[in-house]
């Protein structure tokens, strides 16, 4: 099958290696062509243009960084669905607005193209394995055409729904919850610590006796050993999480502990840690905090 493949950073990169493994034929694009042309090694084309990209594929899969860059390449005149033939896929990887995704669906359905959501759960090296979890939602025709794409990048697929909206505002509902964790995870350890229990101790017994959790594991691994290479960073979060209040706030609901970490992610960025990784950087500012919370106390 024939794929065009748009976006190629530290998730984007190893889930297109994955499609060249599994045998189809893949044509990439970035905006830095640098990364692009890396990928030629394992077999991709390389197109000069979101629209070179599009033209006369099967499918497209984008997974770039924000809304922004998606009106960018996908709305553009030049831009993708103005090249993407009707009866066309295009599968939206990339963790975007609520509104930006009803608004692609309607873009699509006015070309005649069909339109799949599927953010994706995972960093990095679970990429690199072929590990993600991918939440879709579309059409029942939709979705069995999207599959043989997903599945390479995948060890599970929820289908949420017929509406892609759906997908993409349950991706940011889960990064939520991982902000929450990861908050409560650094809270958690600072104060261990402050009693001299050391915080991966604490974390083996509590995690034993109460979670089981591998997902907690491999996050509290990543906090207490930081790893040479950034996953998602403190930015990132702090735009997912703003993308989730503005989703809440249109259907009239308020999240008080999602305003609470949006203070703290702007914190954080604030005191340089923005391009620190996710729960690296948030662990860091609770060690920061820590001292000022204990003054306060006494």
């Amino acid at each position: 099958m024939k794929i065009g493949f748009l976006g190629l950073g530290n998730m984007g990169e190893p889930m297109a290696k994955r499609l060249l493994a599994a045998g189809h034929e893949v044509t990439v694009w970035n905006r830095t062509q640098t990364r692009a042309e890396a990928l030629t090694a394992s077999g991709a084309k390389v197109a000069a243009s979101p629209a070179e990209a599009a033209r006369d594929k099967d499918a497209v899969m984008t997974m770039l960084f924000d809304d922004a860059a998606n009106e960018q390449v996908l709305l553009a005149a030049d831009g993708v669905l103005n090249s993407l033939a009707p009866g066309a896929l295009h599968i939206s990887l990339s963790t975007i607005s609520v509104a930006l995704s009803e608004r692609l669906t309607a873009e699509h359905a006015r070309r005649g193209q069909v339109f799949v959501a599927a953010p994706v759960f995972g960093r990095p090296n679970i990429a690199q394995d072929g590990k993600l979890w991918i939440v879709v939602a579309g059409a029942d025709d939709a979705i069995t055409k999207a599959r043989p794409f997903l599945e390479p990048l995948s060890r599970g697929i929820s289908v949420v729904g017929k509406e892609p909206r759906m997908a993409h505002a349950l991706k940011l509902g889960g990064n939520f919850l991982i902000s929450a964790m990861i908050h409560s995870l650094s809270e958690s350890f600072v104060y261990a610590d402050a009693q001299g229990i050391e915080p991966a101790v604490f974390f083996e017994t509590v995690n034993s006796a109460l979670f089981q959790s591998p997902f907690y594991a491999a996050y509290a691994k990543v906090m207490l050993n930081p790893p040479e290479h950034v996953g998602a960073t403190i930015e990132l979060g702090a735009k997912d999480l703003r993308l989730l209040r503005e989703a809440a706030a249109a259907r009239n609901v308020r999240l008080s502990l999602a305003d609470d970490l949006a203070k703290i992610f702007a914190d954080g960025i604030a005191n340089g840690l923005g391009t620190e990784d996710w729960a690296v950087g948030q662990y860091r500012l609770a060690q920061q905090r820590g001292p000022v919370a204990k003054e306060v106390a006494g």
